[in-house]
């Protein structure tokens, strides 16, 4: 019942707003209204609570806009336990609320009416809408309660919408469904489909079977590309490859073909087996992205494992004219040893690598391509091509172990006149059986001879005489005269200026040479060193980018980089330290596709192989397997997991300071003339580390002035001599800039000697600490200071100028007369590059251009503070010369 105490506190309240009642057309005017509500209020205060309500009731007749009168209407209901009247008043107030935006008058009146009625389903939807923004969970609850009245009263298409609205609070599996239901029901096929789609996604997230709703959704709407594609990778994901090619070739045929569709039509193919179908596919997608070059790959492998060789030499062939294009030719190359190294052995991927190989001058991997063709050919009883490749493997190597071995292998099984030409190439090495020959020492082939003669042509043409007449001392000791039968090794005998002499005064005649030990078979035909000759001219090339490098890790990193890649290395790591301790310095580089090797593998293996080399020389291991020098690396050998090893001692002196060892991932047999090659960059490598590190010893000793960081006067003619002299060795540009601040008495004067002193170092801290490690900078006077740039011209000369001068932008000389700042630190400049030439000697080199640098400057000191002026050496050839 409603409290007699607040009936006057309900007056008053009408009163108050009695003046806020709109004017409405053809309802009684605002005194009669007045007089009701007046008339009720009395009526209540003499607790006639039923004839007030009529009257209220009267007043919403004639004034329905008046919420305040409807809101007292509806609890005098309520307290006359008409609950009935009160849910409808009830109701037509929260209408009239939410709709002027009213939200928490709202709510209090939608909590009141489902207190004591029950809301229709459009209120608890507009009540929910109020809670959206503030309470996600009693509003997802009114929601619910409003789809419950909605299904009872089949009214599917309100319940959709309001599902819609429980879904972006909630979005959830089990609400996707129920969307996905309520959908397909209502017949919406493409609203179902794509909540099912998304029902799929959620359950694969949540690591569920997504199968069976991928299967919903493209039931409910297979035209979709996305769905269907889904469903064709779930498929195929249950290895249902048919059935994913019947599903994905639809879209493929629709003519809106994504890469995404692409690859799963293609990855389907293939997993059914239908490796020509998918061939164009796989082939395209490539194209458009290099990067799957896997695919690519893997496609020739199964081409191979389903027996169909001729479509994969012609993928083969397809994908090595795209990376020859792409300069990938040796990358190729690589990939296609792992192909023939995953799957069955194949003659025609095999007589395609030996094109390859052939091709690239790889002599020695092309021999044994053929070999590996010759068992091939013999075991499928093709003995004809058999034949055939080992008459080109003897032509590239007849010394080769086993020749004479497969050559028995094709008797009577080849025409005779076919063997006989073959059999003629190992003349040399097929002496009966029945007739030794007796000799005091092991017996020398032609294969040696040929061997000494290449590395001896190399050094005479690489300018390494005296190591090309050890190499021909070695000839005349174990083939004496044989200079008198031989042609080419005469002409190497005067190429290297060298005479053979012998003991006794005359020369033995061929016949009584022969007699006592037999005459060296006459030399077979050799390989052609002209790849040896390519190797050995590399080191020019390699050692000038290692002369280059102004720091240990640079030559490092250069020396492992240059040689792992010329040399085709998986790894090629370079340490530097005494044998029995833990090397200071390692660098190393990878092949493409390897990852860095740790460093604890790297110091074991160092460990093991500096005790394993013996003296200076190589140490070759050809089948790391077989190896028992590398027993204490056990560690490292299952990280690096090798096949062939090479080490090569750094050695200064006779004193050994590190390790060069290059690292392949399949055998490989080193040739003697690999080994002299490597060797001299060895020792290259060891001359460049030790100029890098006198450069840094003359910056840190005395010489160097300890608070600006500048080197002394006293060491810039030997420096820019030393600098001189690289320079013309390395054929590389030098220049030499000298920066005057201002004359050194006027400054001292004007700001006094411990301000200039003070300028002056903070500017030769900002330039050592920013110029190149390959630049000396020098404390030339009081105010100048001088710079040589080594390996630069005078275009990026007049660039450093630019940058030195941006560095300093900020220093100031001391403010005077009373001003905020000083006057900044300006330079004028004298740039004068150096007359390189092998011809000319370098004291008139570096005579010169000091010259030529001092005249420069006075030039930009007479033109005004901050100018440069470079001369150029238009005179500078005749004052040189």
């Amino acid at each position: 019942m409603l409290r007699v105490g607040a009936l006057p506190r309900i007056g008053a309240g009408l009163r108050a707003l009695q003046f806020r009642m709109p004017e409405i057309t053809k309802r009684l005017d605002r005194a009669e209204l007045a007089k009701r509500v007046e008339r009720a209020e009395k009526l209540l205060q003499k607790g006639k609570t039923a004839e007030a309500l009529e009257e209220y009731l009267l007043v919403l007749r004639d004034d329905p806009e008046n919420d305040v009168v409807r809101q007292l209407a509806a609890d005098l209901c309520l307290s006359l336990s008409r609950n009935a009247d009160a849910v409808r008043l009830l109701g037509d107030l929260f209408e009239r609320q939410v709709a002027a935006g009213d939200a928490t008058r709202a709510s209090l009146t939608y909590k009141k009416l489902a207190r004591h009625g029950s809301p229709t389903w459009q209120q608890k939807v507009r009540f929910g809408q109020l809670l959206e923004g503030s309470n996600k969970k009693l509003a997802v609850g009114t929601y619910e309660a409003a789809l419950a009245d909605l299904i009872k009263l089949g009214k599917k298409q309100e319940s959709a919408e309001v599902l819609t609205r429980i879904v972006a609070l909630e979005p959830i599996q089990a609400n996707y469904l129920r969307v996905a239901e309520l959908a397909a029901e209502a017949g919406n096929r493409k609203a179902a489909a794509a909540a099912y789609q998304r029902v799929a996604q959620l359950s694969a997230a949540d690591g569920g079977d997504a199968a069976q709703w991928h299967e919903r959704a493209y039931q409910e709407d297979s035209s979709d590309p996305g769905i269907a594609l889904a469903y064709g990778r779930s498929l195929l994901a249950q290895r249902q490859a048919g059935a994913a090619i019947f599903i994905l070739e639809a879209q493929m045929n629709s003519g809106q073909v994504t890469p995404e569709l692409r690859e799963a039509y293609a990855t389907s193919l293939v997993a059914a087996g239908r490796y020509v179908e998918a061939e164009p596919s796989v082939w395209q997608l490539f194209e458009q992205n290099p990067s799957r070059v896997q695919q690519v790959i893997a496609l020739i492998g199964n081409f191979l494992d389903g027996e169909q060789d001729e479509n994969a030499v012609a993928l083969a062939r397809k994908l090595e004219q795209f990376q020859r294009r792409r300069g990938e030719r040796r990358q190729f190359i690589a990939i296609m040893e792992d192909i023939t190294a995953a799957h069955r052995p194949c003659s025609q991927i095999l007589e395609f690598l030996s094109e390859l190989y052939n091709a690239s001058n790889r002599e020695n991997d092309y021999c044994q391509t053929l070999l590996k063709l010759f068992d091939l050919y013999c075991s499928t009883g093709e003995f004809a091509k058999a034949a055939e490749c080992l008459d080109r493997a003897a032509e590239v190597d007849p010394y080769e172990p086993g020749h004479l071995k497969r050559l028995d292998q094709l008797k009577g099984k080849i025409e005779d006149g076919r063997f006989r030409a073959i059999s003629s190439r190992f003349s040399s090495v097929s002496k009966p059986a029945e007739q030794p020959a007796h000799v005091d020492g092991p017996t020398l082939g032609a294969s040696t001879l040929q061997d000494l003669m290449l590395q001896a042509e190399i050094l005479v043409q690489y300018g390494m005489r005296s190591k090309a007449v050890e190499r021909l001392q070695r000839i005349q000791e174990l083939f004496p005269r044989e200079e008198e039968r031989n042609e080419d090794l005469q002409r190497l005998y005067l190429a290297a200026g060298v005479t053979p002499r012998y003991a006794g005064a005359a020369a033995l005649p061929p016949a009584a040479a022969a007699a006592p030990v037999p005459a060296p078979a006459p030399a077979a035909p050799a390989p052609d060193p002209a790849a040896d000759v390519r190797s050995f001219t590399r080191v020019a090339e390699i050692t000038r980018k290692l002369y280059h490098q102004g720091t240990a890790p640079t030559v490092l990193s250069t020396a492992v980089k240059e040689i792992g890649t010329h040399w085709e290395a998986t790894r090629c790591l370079a340490a530097m330290g005494k044998a029995g301790l833990p090397p200071t310095a390692v660098d190393q580089f990878c092949a493409e596709g390897y990852k860095k090797t740790s460093v604890a593998a790297i110091a074991e293996l160092v460990a093991c192989l500096q005790q394993a080399v013996e003296g200076h020389e190589p140490l070759a291991i050809n089948d790391v397997t077989k190896a028992s020098t590398l027993a204490s690396a056990k560690k490292a050998m299952a990280e690096l997991n090798p096949a062939s090893i090479l080490a090569i001692p750094l050695s200064d002196g006779e004193e050994t300071v590190g390790i060069l060892i290059l690292i392949h991932n399949r055998p490989r047999v080193w040739q003697q003339a690999d080994l002299v090659v490597l060797k001299t960059l060895s020792d290259q490598m060891v001359i460049a580390l030790n100029n890098a590190g006198l450069r840094r010893l003359v910056k840190n000793l005395s010489v160097t002035d300890e608070k600006s960081g500048l080197l002394k006067r006293a060491s810039y003619i030997d420096l820019l001599l030393a600098e001189s002299k690289r320079a013309i060795q390395n054929a590389a540009a030098l220049s030499v800039l000298l920066m005057q601040f201002g004359k050194s008495a006027s400054m001292i004067k004007e700001y006094g000697e411990a301000e200039v002193q003070a300028v002056m170092e903070r500017v030769g801290q900002m330039f050592a600490a920013n110029i190149r490690s390959n630049d000396l900078a020098f404390r030339y006077d009081t105010t100048t200071i001088a710079i040589l740039l080594g390996e630069t011209a005078e275009k990026e000369g007049m660039l450093a100028v630019e940058k030195l001068r941006k560095i300093i932008v900020e220093v100031r000389f001391p403010a005077k007369d009373g001003a905020e700042q000083g006057v900044p630190a300006l330079f004028s400049a004298g740039l004068a590059e150096a007359v390189i030439h092998t011809d000319y000697d370098p004291v008139d080199v570096v005579t010169e251009v000091i010259n030529r640098a001092e005249h420069a400057l006075a030039q930009a000191m007479a033109q005004g503070p901050g100018k440069i002026v470079a001369l150029g050496p238009a005179l500078a050839t005749g004052a040189v010369a």
